[in-house]
């Protein structure tokens, strides 16, 4: 016996990634909707490369009673209206959004850190899905702070333009070819032109100069990893299509060498260490692409302070960061609470 799943948001880039690795790692369902936004109804979508189509629902019109998971990939508009509703029907709802991540009444789950805080699902039916920068970056770091105890993490990111929808994919295409042919070029979703640059802005901007996306990468962190845990984040856009990288420098408690780290990683759920000192021995975004792992890179000791790690880490953002998370929260609710398949 398997579950009825429902993908709400099925038609943008998290959402069809999400109908596809549900298909991919075979998760027990007797049903899948695809639900969208009233323009979308009527479209079909096909469930992974299994052949199957489905037509979306319209949202305004869904029922959500009997239904056991819901995953949202919708936004924050549309999740605050109907993922308590879905709730409230009996469904678990998985949600992508910002929405609920920092309710403290609602868990924030990257299944391979913190997979036992899923047990407070119940308090409002709601589990969380956190930003996608976080969720690769805290799979790194999970296995050095149970080694050696992490006190203060620096990171930078490389982020896509996959992490604004497919607006900003089309975008970077648009611009991108409108250089070749000597068309003017003018920014529409980014703040400047992203072809062939980089933004130092993800996100809006705080009180205290930082922006949004990295506030949420430090009070995610926080939540997920340790409460004690020190970061602070410079979020930048970058002209990739697909695939978030990260410099991460991490200071620890107690001394752990290079080597010791890469055997840590080596051995770490979730993670792929790739890690040669040599031309090309690391990984790339366009390598990571359609991947589940983290990919870790660049392992070295850095110097600047005692006990410092210097790392790379690279992930499909649309998958890790979004969609395969999302379903393997899923999976780990089956296992731990709801018993199915």
């Amino acid at each position: 016996m398997g579950y009825r799943v429902v993908v709400v948001g099925a038609t943008g880039n998290v959402g069809r990634e999400m109908l596809a690795i549900l298909a991919e790692r075979e998760f027990p369902m007797d049903e899948v909707a695809a639900v969208a936004s009233p323009r979308s109804t009527g479209t079909e979508i096909e469930l992974g490369d299994t052949g199957k189509m489905l037509k979306c629902q319209n949202i305004e019109h869904f029922d959500f009673t009997g239904w056991d998971i819901a995953l949202f990939a919708a936004g924050s508009g549309p999740t605050a209206e109907y993922a308590p509703k879905a709730a409230a029907a009996g469904c678990v709802v998985i949600d992508n959004s910002s929405l609920y991540r920092m309710d403290p009444d609602v868990p924030l789950i990257v299944p391979e850190v913190n997979p036992e805080a899923i047990d407070g699902y119940t308090k409002k039916n709601i589990i969380a899905n956190p930003n996608c920068s976080t969720a690769q970056m805290v799979v790194a770091l999970k296995p050095l702070h149970d080694a050696a105890k992490i006190k203060r993490v620096i990171v930078s990111t490389y982020q896509s333009v996959s992490g604004a929808g497919k607006a900003g994919m089309d975008e970077l295409f648009e611009q991108s070819r409108a250089i070749f042919v000597g068309d003017q070029v003018e920014p529409k979703k980014f703040t400047k032109q992203i072809a062939f640059n980089v933004i130092p802005h993800i996100d809006v901007f705080l009180d205290d100069g930082s922006t949004k996306e990295e506030w949420k990468m430090v009070a995610e962190t926080k939540k997920i990893l340790d409460p004690k845990v020190k970061v602070q984040a410079t979020c930048v856009r970058v002209p990739v299509f697909v695939g978030h990288s990260e410099a991460l420098n991490i200071e620890l408690e107690n001394e752990i060498s290079a080597e010791q780290a890469q055997n840590i990683l080596r051995e770490a759920p979730g993670v792929m260490l790739i890690d040669k000192r040599e031309d090309g021995g690391y990984v790339t975004p366009i390598e990571c692409v359609g991947d589940y792992a983290t990919f870790i890179s660049r392992v070295r000791e850095d110097s600047t302070v005692e006990n410092g790690l210097a790392l790379w880490c690279v992930s499909d953002n649309l998958r890790k960061g979004a969609a395969l998370n999302a379903v393997q929260i899923a999976e780990l609710l089956g296992r731990r609470h709801l018993k199915k398949g």
